[in-house]
């Protein structure tokens, strides 16, 4: 499913993809081999990062854009569709018209494994992915499929990614009355945003010397001593959209309370902010206070910048809603639980159907023949090996 076949004559229409100049790229890709390309945007920002010859606006109300979308796509007898997130409202009617009039369409999102690895599957991606959640399927693959191929660093820029965003943003905002009725996904606030970078900035350089220190207490004191919680960024659509969370208070609540009933006294649990909303959120007060309320304050650890991988490999288990940060708490073979919807999901390689309140003592370790057929199939068939910021996809050349 990452290949999307000859290209050469067809009518390929990219909606809106990820702040930058991806799509441009992307365009300019189908261009060369042959394709006609059409790109509708929602805002200036869009436009900004754009070819401008063959770029429709769309400035109508929420609720006449799927009538624009039909007509638009049977005007121009559109046979590719690529868009990025299918969860935006915009993404997502034209998924659902496209399937329903048979057009092939190809959804970006984040990797499923990263960092050297983007997303992109037909019709959806995360809990809405097609790809098989049975055990037995990846199971029965023959043993010949888990020769990898290379991949290559991606080397993203953080740089860029910040420039995007600052640009795209701020060029949305000073230009919103051009497109009147857009209702992005989240506040077009560039000053805010500005704001939320230079304290994300801020907090990497204050916490990294104490989070280093935290990263060597869970390798040299603490090796199977405690659970690790990755948190996932507050607006995002996997919480959204794919799971029974209103907001990450929620799920911070649900973990502590029973990590306190249900843990042995000896026990600790790490709590990692997300690094896309560090400068968004500080759950710190409300962790320490909740915990103080339990009477489990001293065992509980709130970081930062703590090294990811020694985190993971170091710990009992990983609890998660459905970050792709229990793919990789799966590869370093430790028992991992979900309580939202996940794509890996799955009997064997998470502790699928078991409580959170039985996980604590009785998690299962991940079968690792499952993980790597899994694995390679995951890569093969939805995962392109590039960036969004870094290295265009070679499996798109």
């Amino acid at each position: 499913m990452n290949r999307v076949g000859d290209v050469k004559n067809k009518n390929i229409l990219l909606l809106q993809g990820p702040m930058g100049d991806f799509f441009k790229r992307f365009d300019n890709h189908f261009r060369n081999k042959g394709a006609k390309t059409f790109r509708i945007g929602f805002n200036v920002g869009d436009w900004f990062f754009s070819n401008k010859d063959n770029y429709a606006a769309f400035r109508g109300k929420k609720e006449e854009w799927r009538e624009f979308f039909i007509d638009y796509v049977k005007k121009n007898k559109i046979d590719k569709i690529f868009l990025f997130g299918d969860c935006r409202f915009y993404q997502n009617i034209a998924i659902q018209e496209s399937q329903r009039l048979g057009i092939e369409t190809y959804v970006f999102e984040e990797g499923y494994i990263r960092p050297d690895f983007i997303t992109m599957e037909k019709w959806g991606v995360n809990n809405f992915s097609k790809i098989s959640r049975d055990p037995n399927f990846y199971l029965s693959l023959p043993e010949s499929i888990l020769k990898e191929k290379k991949i290559l660093p991606v080397n993203n820029s953080y740089f860029k990614i910040a420039f995007s965003a600052s640009v795209y943003y701020l060029l949305a905002r000073i230009f919103l009355f051009r497109y009147p009725y857009y209702e992005h996904h989240r506040e077009v606030a560039p000053i805010k945003e500005a704001f939320y970078g230079i304290r994300s900035f801020y907090r990497k350089i204050k916490y990294k010397k104490r989070d280093d220190k935290i990263t060597q207490k869970l390798k040299n004191e603490l090796p199977k001593k405690y659970y690790f919680v990755p948190l996932q960024t507050s607006s995002d659509f996997q919480i959204i959209e794919h799971s029974k969370y209103n907001n990450i208070e929620k799920f911070i609540e649900e973990v502590l309370i029973s990590f306190a009933k249900f843990t042995p006294k000896d026990k600790f649990i790490v709590f990692k902010h997300h690094p896309m909303d560090r400068g968004r959120k500080d759950y710190t007060k409300f962790i320490k206070k909740l915990s103080k309320k339990l009477k489990i304050e001293d065992r509980v650890i709130v970081t930062f910048e703590t090294h990811l991988p020694t985190a993971l490999s170091n710990a009992i288990g990983t609890i998660t809603i459905n970050s792709t940060v229990g793919l990789s708490s799966i590869y370093h073979k430790t028992p991992t639980i979900t309580l939202g919807n996940a794509l890996y999901d799955i009997k064997g390689l998470t502790c699928k159907g078991m409580s959170l309140d039985e996980f604590w003592v009785n998690y299962k370790k991940p079968n690792y023949e499952l993980y790597k057929k899994f694995r390679v199939y995951l890569i093969e068939n939805t995962q392109l090996n590039g960036g969004f910021y870094g290295l265009f996809p070679r499996d798109l050349e």
